[in-house]
């Protein structure tokens, strides 16, 4: 079934991004700087959107990958088992949140903090969305990294303990190096998901496509020009609309990558035990 849903995407995502590229120039559509589709003259260069799609995924991993590591740390060798059992669920609240509420909650709280910090923020910002974005990743990475954690044999714990080893020794050097495939796992999963957000940013960083590396800036990220694309009135079969698929076409061509060199990852560091 997930086989048959994803030929299905994949014919009907690419037929109309190869009829958009047959009109415009894929190498202007890569390199462009400029990312116009809707006004005279028209600029097609999707590297804004990547650059704001980017900007946003390091923001949301600067907060998500060392809290949520952490806090999976914490889970696996600090924690007692009624604190856990309290505390996992009340992390993976988090998860369940809708991501329109994440959204508002970057515009109308977290930009005003930043503003009251002496930032130079307006509005909209890249920084607002991506640190709300890594909140709600947070669930992702501790969970999948906990889970990994707990694989470990108790043996290698007990032997590293046997030879002297503080608790926190046997948690960086024995428990993490070992279950380092999973905890990659858990960052390229919480990665594909800021990837492919689309509310937060769409609410909270803005619709302005700059090619910027400025995250107190307003961006436009793939996912936000879809969707606010793909409900305005753009004709039907026009290269206007068919620029929804060519960026969705390279939005999945990037995700498709993520996930081919995470997976060459976790082969590579995977431990087996027997």
């Amino acid at each position: 079934m997930s086989v048959a849903t994803t030929v299905g995407i994949v014919v009907a995502l690419f037929l109309p991004a190869f009829e958009f590229f047959g009109e415009i120039s894929i190498v202007d559509f890569i390199t462009g700087t400029e990312w116009t589709p809707l006004f005279t003259p028209s600029s097609f260069g999707v590297l804004p959107l990547i650059a704001g799609t980017m900007l946003v995924v390091v923001c949301a991993s600067l907060v998500c990958i060392p809290f949520g590591l952490g806090a999976a740390i914490y889970l696996s060798e600090y924690a007692r088992a009624r604190t856990r059992k309290f505390l996992k669920p009340a992390l993976e609240i988090l998860a369940g949140i809708p991501t329109v509420v994440y959204g508002y909650f970057a515009l109308t709280f977290v930009t005003p903090r930043l503003q009251e910090l002496g930032l130079p923020v307006g509005v909209f910002s890249a920084l607002a969305a991506g640190l709300v974005m890594g909140v709600m990743l947070l669930p992702t990475v501790a969970s999948v990294s906990e889970d990994a954690m707990a694989a470990v044999p108790r043996d290698l714990r007990d032997g590293a303990y046997a030879l002297g080893s503080t608790k926190y020794q046997v948690a960086t050097r024995i428990v993490v190096p070992a279950a380092i495939s999973g905890i990659i796992a858990s960052f390229v999963l919480a990665i594909s998901r800021a990837v492919g957000e689309t509310m937060i940013v769409l609410i909270a960083a803005g619709g302005q496509p700059n090619w910027s590396w400025n995250p107190l800036e307003a961006v436009q990220t793939m996912t936000a020009f879809i969707a606010a694309t793909g409900q305005g009135d753009v004709p039907t079969g026009s290269v206007e609309y068919k620029t929804i698929f060519a960026v969705g076409a390279t939005l999945f061509v990037m995700t498709l990558i993520m996930n081919l060199i995470s997976i060459r990852l976790v082969r590579k560091y995977r431990e087996v035990y027997e």
